[in-house]
């Protein structure tokens, strides 16, 4: 048995660490853990880490490994490394069985094609008979009746061939038709519930699974047919384009280049895991970096663990002022010390939309005095239901618009629209990513109708907060 040592590699990624693994050990190493050692920021790579446990090289070899020593027979180490040379071990014998059963099976192959080759004589190739000393000489009559044969039997093989792709042929036809009577069930169903025109039924199969509220998408679909001209039905990607154009006009986006700037005190609400102080970091970097505005901070979370510090580390880097207060008394006062800067960004602490106590604590925040104007972080990934039900309870706060993050965590945007059509509240922003601060995109309709009729796609780098 070979003897095995654990090794330890880091690299700025998952993908390099194993590439290191790889190339040191091959494919037979055992990966015993891998993990994420410090993750990507704007100022340092991310660190991985992964250890694999391998059979044993010379030390020449590993002066960037863990080091070689003897471990103890009881030891935990020692365990990893039976448990792991059981498994190589057993790797390697699946690989020899597997080649030995390929030989195997390509034996008999060749046994198999050999009984059904014809032999020398049937191809017309002159034989030698042990018992002359010279070969026999095939006539002309026996060489014309074995071409004759190897032809006939060429035909045959070709017209079965062809029998075979007829009966694939008619297979493939019936599936068709068993398709196509299954969509067309589909679709005249859809028809007579909803008044859906047989040409619209792709587009309204599409809006349905995106999540969109049935009334909502009768209600498009209703409109679209009404306006939509006769001429431009005959293909469904006019279709497609002129139900983008509904839906645009029907999507509320607030630019940001007009409201924002009339109210420079913005606040962050909703429930917790949203994302609020991760998009407000994108916004103050955004605000701060890009367009050279004076930011100032303020967060009222101070029951989540490491709240402060995280918002407290893009302050530092980012030489802006940053309070978190605890009361009104404070919040008042914070406010009146960050009056010399452009925009002030609240933070605040998340809330399930049916905890009443921490909403009213809220409330007394955003209703202040103050002109504050107050964005509604949710998930893209919420259900409809869900989130109708968390702007009805945040309501109390007199929500100005929306933002939506975590839009490349979904696959269906039908429920966005759908709340911006309900409340008529126009959206601010999406978020589309992790990355601070390139992953927030100031909201545009035609994008997010886009993403629901073809799925998320992530703009060009010029598109994004420009």
């Amino acid at each position: 048995m070979q003897d095995l040592q654990m090794y330890t590699y880091t690299a700025p990624s998952y993908k390099e660490t194993m590439e290191i693994a790889k190339t040191k050990h091959g494919e037979d190493a055992l990966i015993v853990s891998s993990k994420e050692i410090r993750k990507k920021s704007l100022l340092e790579n991310g660190l991985w880490e992964i250890v694999v446990v391998a059979p044993k090289q010379d030390a020449k070899d590993n002066n960037d490994n863990a080091s070689n020593d003897e471990l103890p027979s009881n030891s935990i180490e020692k365990r990893l490394q039976d448990i792991a040379q059981k498994a190589i071990e057993k790797k390697k014998g699946a690989k020899e069985r597997l080649n030995n059963d390929i030989g195997i099976q390509i034996s008999n192959a060749v046994k198999e094609i050999a009984k059904l080759t014809p032999n020398a004589t049937k191809r017309g190739i002159p034989t030698r008979d042990t018992n002359d000393e010279s070969p026999k000489k095939s006539s002309k009559d026996e060489t014309s009746k074995t071409r004759e044969a190897i032809a006939k039997r060429n035909q045959e093989e070709l017209k079965e061939l062809r029998s075979i792709k007829q009966e694939l042929d008619k297979m493939n036809d019936k599936m068709k038709l068993i398709q196509s009577m299954f969509w067309n069930d589909i679709s005249s169903r859809a028809q007579n519930a909803n008044n859906v025109p047989h040409e619209f039924a792709e587009i309204y199969r599409i809006c349905k699974n995106s999540g969109m509220k049935n009334e909502h998408l009768d209600e498009i679909m209703q409109l679209s047919q009404n306006l939509m001209p006769v001429n431009m039905r005959e293909n469904s990607i006019t279709i497609k384009r002129y139900f983008r154009e509904v839906l645009r006009k029907m999507i509320a986006c607030r630019p940001e280049n007009i409201d924002m700037k009339r109210k420079r005190i913005v606040m962050l609400v909703g429930p917790t895991g949203v994302g609020k102080t991760t998009t407000l970091a994108k916004l103050a970097t955004h605000y701060s970096v890009k367009h050279r505005y004076k930011v100032g901070l303020i967060t009222l979370d101070s029951y989540r663990i490491g709240a402060y510090d995280q918002l407290a580390f893009y302050a530092k880097k980012l030489k802006l002022s940053i309070n978190a207060v605890n009361d009104t008394a404070e919040f008042t006062r914070s406010l009146d010390e960050l009056k010399y800067c452009d925009y002030i960004l609240i933070d605040t602490i998340g809330s399930s939309q049916h905890d009443k106590q921490k909403l009213d604590i809220l409330k007394k925040y955003a209703n202040s005095d103050y002109n504050i104007d107050v964005n509604l972080v949710l998930c893209a990934t919420t259900k409809y239901e869900d989130l109708l039900d968390i702007y009805n309870s945040f309501g109390i706060l007199n929500i100005d618009t929306l933002v939506f993050s975590k839009l490349d965590e979904s696959k269906g945007f039908g429920n966005i629209f759908s709340l911006i059509y309900e409340t008529k509240k126009p959206v601010s922003y999406f978020t589309i990513g992790q990355e601070v601060p390139e992953d927030i995109l100031v909201a545009r309709n035609d994008y997010l109708a886009d993403c629901i009729i073809n799925g998320f796609s992530k703009p060009a780098r010029n598109e994004i907060l420009r």
